[in-house]
């Protein structure tokens, strides 16, 4: 008897085969469509809203998956749900991860971290690897960056610790936005209170999604990726 519902449904923007670098092993990274926030340096805002994406249920989401079961299992790699923002589609979100844990599949769950504290709860348990995007520590910062407020992530991070899921953080290092260094030094003194925290991965802002926004409201144009010597000093705090 199966665990999960296979005829759930839920909107996806696209899938990618072979990803390498959204978790261990070779992967398959599924992109859900639907995000509540509005990072001023977010390169998929293609992935904002919900039904701009295809309907595809379970079962489906599933079949794509095991078609690459063997370079799972050569790897060590499996399935990255990313977006978007996953939890965004909570029940959707939760059966794919079940039926992956049904049929052997390693999985990531590549997030922002902002979930209700009850969808946390309901999802986590059936994550092996969490990667969270830490958008700022300070929280004026993350609503200035984000367009909400930072209690969910910091909710969802504090379950992950309760459930000791093994966890990668990302920070996307901005000059002149997130590059403070006394907040930075906040940062990692309170990440390194968590201790399934594994890694943390310091991300040079780039705009490779620049063409995907409407050019009246990016706000960026004028920023310039981080020099080697800022990306090397921030990541030296995170040490």
């Amino acid at each position: 008897m199966k665990l999960y519902d296979e005829k759930t449904l839920g909107y996806i923007h696209s899938i990618y085969t072979g990803g390498m670098v959204d978790g261990p092993g070779i992967r398959t990274v599924v992109f859900t469509s639907g995000c509540s926030l509005r990072c001023l340096y977010c390169h998929n805002p293609d992935t904002w809203i919900r039904t701009r994406g295809y309907k595809k249920n379970v079962a489906e989401v599933l079949d794509d998956v095991m078609k690459y079961r063997s370079y799972y299992k050569y790897s060590g790699g499996g399935i990255t749900i990313s977006g978007g923002e996953p939890s965004d589609q909570p029940r959707f979100l939760k059966e794919i991860l079940i039926a992956c844990r049904e049929n052997g599949v390693h999985t990531a769950l590549d997030t922002s971290g902002f979930a209700t504290a009850e969808a946390a709860e309901e999802i986590l348990p059936y994550v092996d690897l969490l990667i969270l995007d830490f958008k700022a520590y300070d929280p004026r910062l993350y609503f200035r960056l984000t367009g909400q407020r930072q209690e969910r992530p910091l909710q969802t991070l504090r379950e992950a610790q309760y459930l000791k899921i093994p966890t990668w953080v990302r920070f996307v290092l901005v000059p002149g936005l997130t590059d403070d260094f006394d907040d930075l030094a906040k940062m990692s003194a309170f990440l390194k209170q968590h201790d399934n925290i594994e890694k943390v991965e310091v991300l040079p802002f780039h705009k490779h999604g620049e063409h995907k926004w409407d050019s009246e409201k990016y706000t960026l144009h004028n920023t310039e990726p981080p020099s080697p010597e800022l990306l090397a000093q921030v990541q030296k705090i995170f040490e």
